[in-house]
This record gives C-alpha cells, sequence and structure tokens, in this order.
C-alpha cells in the first residue's frame, strides 16, 4: 500500500476586497491551480523519468490541457464515473489518486494503481470511480456510455463522464453509441479533448466537418464548444450538461477546444506544427491564469503560494522515491487477473 499522502496546503491570508470580479470562490481557484500544478510537475517529471528509461512502453502527456480536468471535477460529483483515453495521467490526479500509487504504475512495479500490468495507459481508481484509461482508441466511449446505462439501470443520477481526443471521434462506435445514448437518454457527458491534432494530423486534413461539436446534430444531441484553456469555461459547461443529465434528459457533447504543449507520445519529433504556433498557444496558459487571478484578488501572498509549489514538488518526489523503493510483480502475477476471476459463480474449472 501507498503511504498517505501528505495533507495539501490550506493556509490562507484573511479574506480581503477582491480587485476583478470572478464568477467562483477564492476556495475554487486555488484548487485549480494546486491541481493543475500538481498534473503538469508530475507530467514534467515523467518526461524526464521515461528520457531516463526509468520505465517503458507508450507515454502520452497531458501538459497544457489541465484546465479540463480541472473545470470537470469541480462541476461533478465524487459518485460521477469518469473514463477517458490513454493519455490518462492527470485525471485520477485532480479525482485526488495518491500520485505515489500513479507513479508505481509507470514503474510497473505491485504497489500500482493497475498492480504494475497496465503502466501509462491504463490508470484505474475504483474508489475514485475512475474507470481507466484505456489503449484503444475510442473504445471507452461505448463503454463509458454503458457505465450510464447501468447508472440509469440501478436508478442514481449519477453521471458518466466519457473523455476523447479529436481524432477518436473518426471511429465508427462514436455514431453507434451516440444514437443509443439519446434513444435512451443516457447520463453520460461526451467530452472531445480537442487539441487540433490526431497524433500528427491536424483536425483540417481529416474532417470535412471541423465544428466538431456539430457532429451531435444528427442525434439531436446538444451539443456545444468550449474554451478548453479556461477552468470557467468548463465548469460552466459541465455544469449545465450535469444538470441535464441528472434530471433525464439524456447525454450532452462537448468540443473542449485546448492545446497539448508536448507531442502526441514521448517519441513525437512534433514536424506537424511550428514553434510559433506552440508558443502562441502557451501564451493562454490555464495555470498562469489561475494564478493571475489569485494575486489580483490577494488571494494568497507570495509565502503561501511558494507553499503550494514546495508541497507539489514534494509529492512528485515522494511518489519516485516510492515507486523506485516498491517490488516487481512476482512472475505468478501473469496468470491474475488475465483469462478469469476465480469465484465468479458462472464459469467452471476445467
Amino acid at each position: 500500500m501507498a503511504t498517505k499522502a501528505v495533507a495539501k496546503p490550506t493556509k490562507t491570508t484573511k479574506k480581503s476586497a477582491s480587485t476583478s470580479t470572478t464568477k467562483f470562490s477564492k476556495e475554487t481557484y486555488i484548487k485549480w491551480y494546486t491541481d493543475m500544478l500538481l498534473i503538469r510537475r508530475f507530467e514534467e517529471k515523467v518526461g524526464q523519468l521515461y528520457i531516463q528509461q526509468k520505465f517503458g512502453g507508450f507515454c502520452h502527456l497531458y501538459i497544457g490541457q489541465e484546465a479540463i480536468v480541472a473545470g470537470t471535477i469541480t462541476a461533478s460529483r465524487p459518485t460521477d464515473s469518469h473514463m477517458t483515453t490513454y493519455r490518462d495521467h492527470a485525471h485520477p490526479l485532480a479525482l485526488g489518486t495518491d500520485p505515489r500509487v500513479l507513479m508505481a504504475e509507470l514503474y510497473g512495479r505491485t504497489t500500482g494503481c493497475s498492480k504494475g500490468k497496465g503502466g501509462s495507459m491504463h490508470f484505474f481508481d475504483k474508489e475514485r470511480n475512475f474507470m481507466g484509461g484505456h489503449g484503444i482508441v475510442g473504445a471507452q466511449i461505448p463503454m463509458g456510455t454503458g457505465v450510464a446505462f447501468a447508472e440509469k439501470y440501478k436508478g442514481t443520477d449519477n453521471v458518466c463522464f466519457v473523455s476523447m481526443g479529436d481524432g477518436a471521434v473518426r471511429q465508427g462506435a462514436l455514431h453507434e453509441t451516440f444514437n443509443m445514448a439519446m434513444m435512451w437518454k443516457l447520463p453520460v457527458i461526451y467530452i472531445i479533448e480537442n487539441n487540433n491534432y490526431a497524433m500528427g494530423t491536424s483536425v483540417e486534413r481529416s474532417t470535412n466537418v471541423q465544428d466538431l461539436s456539430k457532429i451531435g446534430d444528427s442525434y439531436e444531441m446538444p451539443s456545444k464548444s468550449v474554451n478548453g484553456m479556461s477552468p470557467e469555461a468548463v465548469h460552466e459547461a459541465i455544469a449545465e450538461a450535469c444538470e441535464r443529465a441528472r434530471r433525464g434528459d439524456g447525454p450532452t457533447l462537448l468540443d473542449i477546444r485546448t492545446y497539448r504543449f508536448k507531442g502526441h507520445s514521448m517519441s513525437d519529433p512534433q514536424k506537424y506544427r511550428t514553434k510559433e504556433e506552440v508558443a502562441e498557444w502557451m501564451e493562454k496558459d490555464p495555470i498562469d491564469h489561475c494564478l493571475d487571478v489569485i494575486k489580483e484578488n490577494k488571494w494568497l501572498n507570495d509565502t503561501e503560494i511558494t507553499d503550494i509549489a514546495t508541497w507539489v514538488k514534494k509529492e512528485v518526489e515522494e511518489s519516485i522515491e516510492f515507486a523506485e523503493n516498491s517490488p516487481y510483480p512476482s512472475p505468478e502475477e501473469l496468470y491474475e487477473d488475465v483469462y478469469m476471476q476465480k469465484d465468479y459463480p458462472y464459469i467452471k474449472e476445467y
């Protein structure tokens, strides 16, 4: 088991008059900033460790896209479910999963969130209803919709969030799923993490319908485009979609437009885009934006901001130490959790 994470810094200055008008509270901005900074620093270190060959396999970083998960989490409930692509490090971190067990998973150790068997693309956290990262492009779309079907079947008002890249929307399973989801009015919110590139192919080169929010029109599914560099815009769009789903009116499609500052994966030379384009998007960094709002409103002083950065650094350092000191799986683990569940009532030993 992972060691218990230290508590996040909560000390703040006395409430002062705001110097700018905001729709969200001081606590929300501090949470967004802290969560996004943890995701950013965790993944920056993951990139360094990958280059050092501390672990192998594929590795896809979320750097630049943090506002999507930050805004989604604050607009959702702990009982809601989340399912995403293989670019899955940020989601469990924002949900509160201990970074130690995530780093251990990257290292392929038994203390990892998937017992070291999944690696970068297959993070899971059942306790926080994170239903995993999935390596098959678009597979999470019908799977996550199945989770939403289960929630409706059980009579809850929980929602399932299904995240996908802009490349995954070309999968045929999406259209079959959208039709069923609207027919049955399932409580599912489809999030296109539209970073403009499916690996190295831009949206403009891969689809005649470049406004991806229009994909929902064929099914009369409520759809809209959202500024994915703004946690405020994401939160508002998710909250609206959640209200619709919880009252039984069915799914929503959100084309959340963002940008990844790094390549598709660690092996991506990024020859399909210019440095100027990347630099232009980096000026919209959501972490810098939240910090600016915090400073403008004098919600934290310099010492308290430094305390958050220190806490984040410590979390990342301790996650590496935990991972490197954790054991590898035994050879017998090759035969566990793979083909069948031994105590499943309808399976007999042969």
